[in-house]
Order: C-alpha cells, then structure tokens, then sequence
C-alpha cells in the first residue's frame, strides 16, 4: 500500500486514477457526513452547485429529504441544515436523504468521484478507517484534503497523518514502505506534535477561527474527537456515499 497525500483538490494528478480515494474535510463537511450516517441518515448525496442541489432535492419524497447547505461557515438560505455533525440525531436524520453542498468538503468528494472507491475520513472515525485500509489493502490510497477555497488548511493534514500513522503503528510498516510522498510524510509529524491538543490545534486553523467568530466552538469540540464513530461512509454512485 502507498499512501499519497494531496492538500487541496486541486493538487490531484489528472492523468491517474488510485484504487481508493478519501476525502478529508474535519471542519467540517466529512465530520457531517459520518455523524448524519450514524444517525440513521439513509444516504449523503453531494453536489457542487447548491442550485443543483434544490433542483434534484425537490423531486425526492420531502418527508425522507434534508438540505444541508453551507457557504462561508454559515446555512445557506433555502435549505434545512448548515454544516454542522451536532444538527443530525436519530429525530432528524434517520431514513432520510441529506442533500449536502459546502464550501470545501463537497468539491473534494466531486474531484475524486472516479476512483473506483471513494470514502470520506475524519478524525472522529480515524480507527474506522484505518481498519477498512487494512482490511481492503488497495494498492494506491489518494488522501485528499478540501482546504479552504483552494489554500492548506491544518485540521485535514493532521487528520491524514492520524490515518498513516494508524497504518504504520498496525503494520509495523515505515515510510519506505507505505509514505508515497513528501506530504504524506509531514502529515504524520504534525499529527505526532498535535495528538494530544487536537482542540487547541482547530482554535488555531484559519477555518477554527473563522467558526469561533460565528461563535461555533461547539462544532470544533466536537470534530477534534479521535476515533468516535465506527463508521466508513463510502461511494455507492457517483456523488451518493452510504454508511
């Protein structure tokens, strides 16, 4: 297994295709995403365009239907639910469809929809994550972060470190072996500076900070949690990702 790191979409090479895919986006898209299956939520279904989004949306059954849109940090107007894990319980999610649009974390899952395995990571499902590598042990893993509108963002680069050093420390593997560049090999340094002030480290991400100014410090609690839900979302269709 060689395990790439790409900070942003944009970093993706267009000439190659990896057996699987991740896409990382801890603040707080893939963070959502995991804790709306978990709550029951019959599948994620993801767009670019939020105008896309309200046109498919509107020929589901509205009883199994949520929107989630999100632009800046903030809900989007016209739709149910921002981009927040805590929105979704058994209450809200369960047996419906979210309808999902954000900033970063939807145009990540966009980018890499052709792999032939896509999943999403975070940090509260790390351990989840890492035991499906194992178990599966495709031979290229592309680790892609969403960033923020194109720049590095810290809390996704910490994350994919959490996830090669899980594959190290269970394999007994090493760089050589399993890091397949550069990047991938500074993701595990900073994830072992940062493993135990996870929530120190999102208060200091530009994106931390831009949620602590909408007074959001509930979610960045919540989505510096290590290995908290047993749960891979994965790519059943294109843009489709079920528990």
């Amino acid at each position: 297994m060689k395990l790439f790191l790409y900070h942003i979409p944009e970093e993706v090479p267009d000439h190659t295709t990896p057996d699987c895919a991740i896409a990382i986006d801890v603040l707080r898209a893939t963070s959502t995403i995991a804790a709306a299956l978990e709550a029951g939520a019959e599948a994620i279904q993801v767009f670019s365009d939020i105008d896309e989004l309200l046109s498919v949306s509107a020929t589901w059954p509205q009883d199994k239907c949520l929107r989630a849109g999100e632009r800046g940090g903030a809900k989007v107007e016209g739709c149910d639910l921002g981009n927040s894990p805590l929105d979704h319980s058994v209450e809200t999610s369960e047996g419906k469809r979210l309808f999902m649009s954000t900033t970063n974390g939807t145009r990540c899952l966009k980018r890499i929809e052709h792999a032939p395995t896509v999943i999403t990571a975070a940090l509260t499902t790390r351990k989840a994550v890492v035991d499906f590598l194992l178990a599966h042990t495709p031979e290229t893993v592309w680790l892609v972060g969403s960033g923020w509108e194109g720049t590095y963002s810290l809390e996704d680069t910490v994350c994919a470190g959490a996830i090669i050093h899980g594959i190290m420390t269970a394999t007994g593997q090493s760089f050589k072996d399993l890091a397949g560049n550069d990047a991938a090999i500074a993701a595990v340094s900073l994830y072992l500076q940062w493993q135990d002030q996870l929530l120190e480290l999102m208060h200091y991400a530009s994106h931390g900070q831009r949620l602590l100014r909408l007074d959001n410090e509930a979610d960045l609690k919540y989505c510096a949690q290590l290995d908290v839900l047993d749960v891979v979302p994965i790519q059943r269709t294109a843009g489709v990702l079920v528990r």
